[in-house]
């Protein structure tokens, strides 16, 4: 009988740093997705705009950080081969949240709709570093 537990550790284990950066961009991706789609469905229905969905936003942006984060470390080992694009759109991405909480008081009315689409905004610019190769050459 397999033993899936073990091979799920054994392969957690052996995954480099770039192999979970890569895996990371992902949930990176459907985090900010999900919080985007469920602030606009909020927009739309007030009763869904929870403690919950800012919390859920909350995670999702940190895990943007969280792979820039690891994005930097990477750049440290391969600083001569790093895109330049695909660093310029992970740090947009860094910008983009500050964007959003700038403007959470002057759109308050609007506050689902701003974080909806910017957690959308913030889903295509993570795909968009996905699909600029992270190396040169």
């Amino acid at each position: 009988m397999v033993d899936r537990k073990a091979i799920k550790r054994d392969s957690l284990q052996t995954m480099s740093l770039s192999d979970f950066h890569a895996w990371f961009a992902w949930l990176v991706v459907a985090a900010n997705a999900a919080a985007g789609v469920w602030a606009l469905a909020a927009a739309k229905k007030p009763q869904l705009g929870s403690l919950w969905l800012w919390r859920f936003t909350i995670g999702a942006q940190l895990t943007l950080f969280v792979q820039v984060i690891l994005g930097v470390v990477l750049y440290q080992e391969v600083a001569d081969q790093a895109n330049d694009l695909h660093l310029f759109y992970g740090f947009i991405a860094i910008v983009a949240v500050a964007i959003l909480f700038g403007y959470r008081q002057q759109l308050e009315k609007h506050i689902y709709l701003l974080y909806g689409f910017g957690g959308l905004f913030i889903m295509g610019l993570a795909l968009r570093t996905i699909y600029i190769s992270a190396l040169t050459g």
